[in-house]
Parts: structure tokens; sequence; C-alpha cells
């Protein structure tokens, strides 16, 4: 599985790097490519590569997709990061943009790649029908601004040290974190046109999401740095609304079990052309181990 995801982190690395020198060369282009590369384990991409299989979608065009979604994916944790916000000082194991570059360069890092996104979307080498890509764009345009990732992020921060309803904490966590997740997964339904299928796998996308998420807080809840790129235990301390709060540890757990049978349950019906995926909903799961 390792092997797999290394190969399209470095493919879309790859990808990345290639675009970035193809732009003009200003000040802020040091910073981002701090923050985006080589930047995690890329697995959005990964998903999105894996739904391509089931709908036989060639992985040329999913990688520069998946660039597009890396791009959001790094302005999020710029923008995460800054004291403002969660006010951390490590990410993916180096210092957080802002520590490393102060805080209004990170703002701009992050609003930039937020913009490159929609350009690498736009790209004329990007083989796709321009319908299909004004749909894409479309789309993660919705899933990142205030009904997506910078809403999910005000709902993280206004929850923050308040009892809030289980609902609620699914609700914010599916915002800030599912959405991207809800495109990869939607992203080769729209390329392939199977159109009927939109419905089974924004359902999916929304689910991988937030098991992605609650993993996540059962990591730092762990206290597991290593594994985390950065200081754990800091949701705890923060009053965070989490899973973990609301329903215990023990609980979560059943709680995340019980997400992916139903993940693998929705899956099995693809037969073998949704193996790889069910492979990365298992390094998903396993994360926190």
């Amino acid at each position: 599985m390792l092997k797999k995801l290394n190969k399209i982190a470095k493919q879309t690395n790859i990808y990345l790097t290639n675009y970035l020198k193809n732009q003009k060369n200003t000040e802020l282009m040091k910073p981002m490519k701090y923050g985006l590369l080589p930047g995690g384990k890329k697995v959005r991409s990964k998903i999105l590569i894996d739904v391509g299989k089931i709908f036989r979608i060639k992985d040329k065009s999913l990688i520069q997709i998946g660039a597009a979604v890396e791009c959001i994916h790094a302005y999020s944790l710029i923008h995460d990061d800054l004291p403002c916000m969660d006010d951390d000082d490590l990410r993916r194991g180096k210092l957080s943009t802002h520590k490393k570059f102060g805080e209004a360069t990170a703002v701009l890092a992050g609003n930039s790649l937020l913009t490159l996104a929609f350009e690498i979307l736009s790209d004329k080498k990007l083989k796709l029908k321009n319908d299909i890509k004004v749909k894409l764009i479309n789309i993660i345009s919705e899933f990142s601004g205030h009904s997506g990732i910078a809403g999910g992020q005000y709902l993280d921060l206004n929850f923050e040290k308040k009892k809030i309803p289980l609902n609620n904490i699914i609700r914010m966590q599916i915002k800030k974190t599912a959405k991207l997740f809800i495109f990869c997964c939607v992203a080769p339904v729209l390329i392939s046109k199977k159109y009927k299928q939109i419905n089974t796998f924004k359902k999916l996308g929304s689910d991988i999401g937030l098991l992605f998420q609650i993993v996540d807080d059962l990591i730092d809840y762990r206290g597991s740095s290593k594994i985390a790129g950065k200081k754990t235990k800091k949701d705890l301390k923060k009053g965070k609304a989490t899973l973990i709060n609301f329903l215990g540890y023990n609980d979560t757990l059943v709680y995340v079990n019980d997400l992916k049978n139903k993940i693998f349950n929705k899956l099995n019906k693809f037969g073998k052309k949704a193996e790889s995926l069910k492979e990365t909903i298992n390094f998903i799961t396993n994360r926190e181990k």
C-alpha cells in the first residue's frame, strides 16, 4: 500500500514542481513551495486514482486534478496553522509556513495556492472537455469556500469549549475535511459521465472524509507527534468539538469501525475494481495504530 501511495505522491509532486517551474518566479513562490512540497502522503490524490480505476479513467488526467486538490489542501493547512486559527508551529514534521516566513506571507502564499488550483484545472494541458472542466472548477470552488473548507474551519473555531450536538460535530467535520474527499470521489464520475452514480460517490466521499478526520482526532488524542507531523493533544487543551470528546475514546473506535464497514458494504457491489480503494480505506483507518 505504501509503495502505491508513494508512487502517486511522487507523480503528483513531479507534476506540481514542473508546473511551478513554468510560473513566473515571484517573491511568493518560495513560501508556496514550502507549504506545498513535498507535502504529506497525498491520500486525497490516491482516492482520486482509486475511484478512477472503478470508472476506467486514465491516471494522467487524474494526477493533474489531484495536483489541484493538493494545492487547495496545502492552502487550507497553511491558514489553519495561523495564530488566529489553530496556532500550530509545526506541520508535516517541519516549521509551519507562518513560523518560517511570517504571518502575512503565509496568508498570501495560501491564497496563491488556492487560485493556482483553478489555473491547473483550467489549463489546456488537462485533456478534458471544457464543460467537464467547468463542472470540476464549480464543485471544487464551492467545496473550498463558505459552504466547505472555510465554513468548516469557522465552525471548528466557533465550537471550541462548547457542548455541541453530535450531528453538528459531524456536519462541521464533513465541511472542514470531507468536502475535498467528496470532490475526489465525484470527479472521476463526472469525467466518465456516469451521472447516475453521482449521489453514491458523494456519500462515499463524505463517509471517507469523515473517517479520515476522526482518525486524525484519534492520533491527536493518543499523542503520536511522529505520525501527526505536529504537536498532539491540542484538541483536548483547546476544547475542540470532536467525536472523542462527545462519545469517549472507546466508543469513537466503535464508530470508526462501523463507518469503515459501511463504506466497504457500499464498495462491495463494484467487485475487484474497488479493491485499491478498499486498501486506501484500510490505510486511513490504521494510521493511528
